[in-house]
């Protein structure tokens, strides 16, 4: 019978280690939606010079250039979804000004908001990748033809499916690179292994079916359809669900091996899409730009409302916030013009906005 003990995790040069060096490299690859669109990010020589790429990704980009503009395009799509499901939270995915660490260092703690990033990362870049392949932009692949037959529905698997396990496979052969490098006996990069498997499969148990009839005058007697991935604001939404419910964990020797058990050993076990985190989130309240911490002084707030995440009590930490009165110009008067198009006046109105106190 394996016997299960705790690996002392408390060990001050041992998260050090940890914290400090290795988390900053897995994500550091997302300083690609900093290039310009003028600057290639295939070939040998341009690979070499494409700061925040580990050795070994470095490697993937030299045998398999032309995926690597769905990667830049995959960095793109992480900071704006990133922005748009926590733009109501104190850390709302605010960028550095520069340098190829995008989310400041608080990258480098395990906590809930790492899982999140490394999850959303992995899952952009399947995505991106898959969508190449079936607009046909990729030599080696091309649609899902694996998916044939007449459904159990009744309706015949045709036209072009969504080609998810070329997206996904290449998604593990870049974005896990940095993990799988740094061996698979300490936290975090088992953490992150998980989360960005989560990631992955956020898309694949959210595949959607489109179909097309073939009948007269309409009359769908025969059904084509075709599998496609959700929308990512869809992907991102299923995440941030999974970061709100995140378990924390330890890590923890079963026998041989080393595990991620929950912390309370009351909690069970997180399932392969929930997300898992291994340090508590600092509070985001105030400024500390070493780690990339705007602070909340000067944001807007939800005024009206106590309880919701927007709210100005959580997110300016407290009652410390001020209204004011701002002019806005808003649509207004809106009538449909025939064919086919919708006009509008610009009306300007006074509204009171929150904003947290400097």
């Amino acid at each position: 019978m394996p016997t299960v003990s705790t690996v002392n995790l408390t060990a001050p040069l041992l998260l050090l280690l940890l914290w400090a060096t290795h988390p900053t490299m897995a994500t550091n690859w997302l300083s690609l939606a900093r290039l310009p669109r003028s600057r290639p990010v295939s070939g040998a020589a341009p690979c070499a010079r494409l700061r925040g790429l580990t050795p070994g990704q470095v490697g993937v980009c030299r045998a398999r250039g032309e995926v690597m503009e769905s990667v830049r395009k995959a960095a793109e799509m992480v900071i704006e979804e990133c922005q748009h499901q926590f733009r109501n939270r104190r850390w709302n995915c605010s960028t550095t000004p520069r340098g190829i660490n995008v989310f400041g260092r608080v990258m480098n703690q395990g906590t809930r908001e790492a899982a999140f990033v490394h999850a959303l990362s992995s899952a952009a870049v399947a995505v991106a990748v898959t969508r190449a392949c079936t607009r046909g932009e990729l030599e080696r692949c091309g649609c899902d033809r694996k998916v044939r037959g007449v459904s159990p529905e009744g309706f015949q698997w045709s036209g072009c499916s969504d080609n998810l396990s070329y997206g996904v496979a290449f998604s593990q052969t870049f974005v896990d690179e940095p993990e799988r490098a740094k061996g698979l006996s300490a936290g975090r990069p088992l953490m992150n292994l998980h989360n960005n498997e989560a990631g992955r499969k956020a898309i694949l148990h959210n595949m959607q079916v489109e179909c097309k009839c073939h009948g007269v005058s309409g009359s769908c007697e025969l059904r084509t359809c075709w599998k496609v991935m959700p929308p990512f604001r869809r992907v991102g939404m299923v995440l941030k669900e999974r970061f709100d419910g995140a378990t924390e964990v330890r890590l923890t020797r079963i026998g041989s091996r080393t595990a991620l058990l929950p912390r309370d050993p009351q909690v069970k076990p997180p399932a392969a899409r929930d997300l898992v985190y291994l340090a508590p989130s600092p509070d985001f309240c105030q400024l500390d730009p070493d780690n990339g911490i705007p602070g909340t002084a000067g944001r807007r707030c939800n005024g009206t409302s106590r309880l919701a995440p927007d709210g100005c009590e959580l997110v300016c930490c407290g009652p410390g916030y001020r209204a004011g009165r701002a002019e806005v110009v808003q649509r207004c008067s809106c009538k449909f013009s025939w064919c086919c198009s919708v006009r509008c006046q610009q009306c300007k109105n006074t509204v009171t906005i929150h904003t947290c106190r400097v």
